[in-house]
């Protein structure tokens, strides 16, 4: 899965971290600035693939800073989202007729956010945009929430659905329990350490067939990773 890079220009300190937070979880590479002047070198020096501008920024207004990507040859099909407390119609117009491709008045909810951003990159970039994830014989479609190994249906609970995503966003990566809770489980909720390890066995329990190997390998001391290099099941 190729994996997305976002320059976010947001001038509000705490809603730049809550969006950052909420892209780097879904896997988005993301830059950062709260200066327009600053976000127009930043994407010409090395142009993102997605630009989430505010309108009231500090230096040059995100109407400007649109324009003037529009106009550059580096980042003129650059998708745009803008990010404005501004609802009026005249405004939303305003800020398509400069070269945005969407607008979102604040405040909204990062689920709506994520969902703008996607839908903008399947339209105009659709390999970033990828809804199917593979590893191996491993097949999860997210879109659909089915998932395969070697065309054997493979099926799944909701936690389970998310823990095998985020192995497969990252393979070949040891995840500490930490990092599965922080991102399967989400920061704001209390998960003892050991619930990752029930889930790791029902996740092993449906994806390892008759005769298949363990993908899921366990790093005493450090996590969990998914590889290849298959075990037989019922080691660890």
């Amino acid at each position: 899965m190729t994996r997305a890079r976002v320059l976010l220009v947001e001038d509000d300190a705490a809603l730049a971290e809550l969006v950052s937070w909420h892209l780097e979880r879904e896997d988005f590479e993301v830059e950062r600035t709260a200066d327009g002047e600053e976000a127009i070198l930043l994407a010409r020096e090395n142009p993102p693939d997605l630009v989430l501008l505010d309108w009231m920024i500090e230096g040059v207004s995100g109407i400007e800073v649109c324009r003037q990507l529009r106009r550059m040859s580096d980042t003129a099909n650059v998708p745009i989202i803008m990010l404005t407390a501004r609802g009026e119609e005249a405004d939303r117009v305003r800020g398509l007729d400069a070269g945005a491709d969407d607008y979102i008045a604040k405040p909204f909810s990062p689920s709506e956010l994520l969902a703008r951003i996607r839908a903008v990159l399947r339209r105009i970039r659709p390999a970033l945009a990828e809804e199917v994830l593979t590893y191996g014989g491993l097949v999860m479609d997210i879109a659909t929430h089915k998932v395969t190994r070697n065309g054997r249906e493979v099926h799944l609970g909701p936690t389970e659905f998310r823990l095998l995503r985020f192995f497969l966003e990252h393979p070949g990566r040891v995840l500490s329990r930490d990092q599965l809770l922080d991102s399967v489980w989400g920061r704001d909720i209390y998960v003892e350490q050991r619930t990752v390890d029930v889930h790791i066995r029902r996740l092993r329990k449906a994806l390892n067939g008759e005769g298949e190997g363990d993908v899921i390998r366990t790093v005493r001391s450090a996590g969990y990773a998914l590889e290849l290099t298959a075990q037989p099941v019922g080691v660890s």
